[in-house]
């Protein structure tokens, strides 16, 4: 084996240099593939995206960082395109959402991360939708992040297939609870390299028809838990490249997520390597890129800000794209570019036209991709968190604040030159004035009920719901927690759902209680309508997560909940508060909630 595919076989390996095909396929043997061969004749091109979660621009070798080594991502480089500077969003589900759209978030009602203000309007048509429309087999597996209940869930958002996680971010990355097309079921081992084996799967079974294949990898956000096999090269390392200040970098965090960003590319490497196999990959467009800067202080070019900034920093992430035979190997893009910008991109050299009539915010870049640009005129990208708006052209970037940066000269923003370019400041802040009026109205305060009966079963997630009471959540990141403290008739668990189609429905929730707290009677009431039952059986299972951290965490452990059904309860089409509470507790609490799940009866 040449010393190239044992670095991908070897993950603790420190070489370097980036893989080239031949080597990928030589390599498989050593990541546990079969060798496949087939060759489909299509006309057009298979999609795979894979993005990843919290990964800084400084997280690949490929642009600098001598503390990792990612060869299978940094040859998408080599043998396509890099692009120098390319803006997602300051947090997740935005960035998912200008992907799937090619429009700005603020256009498509996602709000912010959690508690459905992740949500993607439904008038919204995405970038699965474009691609099955024309023929195309599509899969997303990995972090959604825009909607958990249908019609909001990935499957009605045009995936034929979804195996992951809804929510925002997940409490345990080793065989976690995780769901496929709508079914609670058990994860097989470290949640990247298993999403990574869906995935192969699903590309080996369509390999005689086009595929779009969104790999939404949840890594390396937080919680930070890593294989040992991957961890073991960082365990005492110290960074060679730090934060632009150091005092502020939290090495452990480093360690952890170098790690992480080593596990992500040995999985590309056998997305890569399966592709070889096949004889797919002269006819697959690959595209890699992150939502956001990185989630802790660490080498990120200099640049101001992370993870939840609209400074450069916090918005500008890797991007690199590969079609064989079509974009030139070494390709380097100078343009600005951003994650709306893929829609139109993907479909253009695909060959298929967007569907939807909404007006889209992104533009095709397969002119510069394919080496064909004519004059590129500059642009501006918007960037917004919260109320707060920074715009960047080619050259300047202006803040909230309304500071101005050439970027060019101060890439770490450390000199204002609002009162040297006093025109440009004005241009670019009237320009950031117009587009708040056009698109603020849109992320005022989020009003919108979860929908139910959409789908047969309608999961109700504790983070989508309201505690009231002594109750309240097992951690302050709303997202993968349960609700916790219930004990009293006065504590109350409520959803605002919007029921679409009137029935009877078989409710269950989904608890853990200890032996001395059995015998509570519990109840869930709708707008008049009522059902009860008993918990009589104990189901105390430990916490899990912190025994796999690498670094302290605030996100909430887990563990596994059992399901209790209540009974039938009768539900009215329309809108109202569904309420879960105890009318007898019979010990020190009733119970932990992690999910009311609602199936219509046929």
């Amino acid at each position: 084996m040449s010393h190239a595919a044992d670095s991908i076989a070897n993950p603790g390996g420190t070489r370097r240099s980036l893989m080239s095909r031949r080597e990928l396929l030589a390599g498989s043997a050593g990541m546990g593939l079969p060798v496949i061969f087939a060759a489909p004749a299509r006309a057009r091109p298979n999609v795979i995206v894979i993005l990843t979660d919290d990964q800084g621009w400084g997280d690949l070798s490929i642009h600098g960082n001598r503390n990792l080594s990612t060869p299978n991502i940094d040859s998408l480089a080599r043998d396509g395109a890099l692009f120098h500077r390319f803006y997602a969003c300051a947090l997740c589900a935005p960035t998912r959402a200008e992907f799937l759209t090619g429009r700005y978030y603020a256009r498509g009602g996602v709000r912010g991360v959690t508690t459905g203000a992740e949500r993607l309007n439904l008038d919204e048509r995405t970038i699965a939708e474009t691609f099955r429309s024309a023929g195309y087999a599509t899969a997303i597996f990995g972090k959604w992040h825009n909607g958990s209940q249908h019609p909001y869930h990935p499957n009605a958002r045009g995936f034929d297939e979804f195996y992951g996680f809804t929510s925002g971010h997940w409490g345990h990355y080793f065989s976690p609870e995780l769901e496929h097309n709508g079914r609670l079921v058990r994860g097989n081992g470290y949640i990247v390299d298993d999403l990574t084996d869906h995935a192969l799967e699903f590309i080996t079974r369509n390999r005689n028809r086009p595929f779009f294949c969104y790999l939404a990898y949840n890594t390396p956000h937080s919680p930070m838990q890593v294989p040992d096999r991957f961890y073991d090269k960082f365990a005492r390392f110290e960074p060679v490249m730090r934060c632009h200040d150091p005092q502020l970098e939290d090495i452990r965090m480093t360690r952890a997520a170098l790690a992480m960003c080593e596990n992500i590319d040995w999985n590309v490497g056998r997305v890569l390597a399966r592709l070889e196999q096949l004889k797919l990959a002269d006819n697959t467009i690959v595209v890699y890129f992150s939502d956001n800067g990185p989630n802790s202080w660490r080498w990120n070019g200099g640049m101001k800000g992370r993870k939840g900034s609209i400074d450069e920093g916090g918005v500008r992430v890797p991007c690199l794209i590969r079609w064989p035979g079509h974009i030139r190997p070494g390709t380097r893009i100078t343009h600005i570019a951003g994650a709306i910008d893929l829609l139109p991109t993907l479909a253009e050299m695909a060959g298929i036209p967007v569907v939807g009539d909404k007006p889209l915010d992104g533009k095709s870049l397969k002119a510069l991709l394919l080496g064909q640009a004519p004059p590129w005129a500059d642009r501006m990208i918007f960037s917004l968190s919260g109320q707060r708006v920074s715009v960047r052209t080619q050259r300047f970037r202006l803040d909230p604040a309304g500071r101005l940066y050439d970027l060019e000269s101060d890439p770490g923003q450390q000199r204002d030159i609002a009162d040297k370019e006093p025109e440009l400041a004005r241009k670019l802040r009237k320009a950031a004035e117009e587009w708040a009026r056009e698109v603020l109205p849109n992320v005022g305060k989020d009003d919108r009920p979860f929908p139910v009966g959409y789908a047969r079963t309608t999961l109700l997630p504790a983070r989508d719901g309201v505690p009231e009471g002594a109750i309240k959540r097992s951690s302050k990141h709303p997202n993968c927690s349960f609700f916790t403290n219930w004990r009293t008739k006065e504590d109350r668990m409520t959803w605002d759902i919007e029921v679409a189609r009137s029935g009877e429905y078989e409710a269950e929730i989904y608890y853990t209680c200890r032996a001395g707290d059995v015998g509570s009677t519990v109840e869930l009431t709708f707008r008049g309508s009522s059902v009860r039952g008993r918990i009589n059986e104990a189901h105390d299972p430990p916490l899990l997560g912190a025994e796999a951290d690498r670094v302290p965490r605030e996100e909430s452990y887990v563990k596994d909940f059992r399901p209790l059904r209540l009974g039938t309860i009768a539900l009215e089409k329309g809108r109202g508060k569904l309420v879960l509470w105890a009318p007898e507790v019979a010990g020190e609490q009733v119970a932990d909630i992690r999910y009311v799940a609602l199936t219509l009866r046929q």
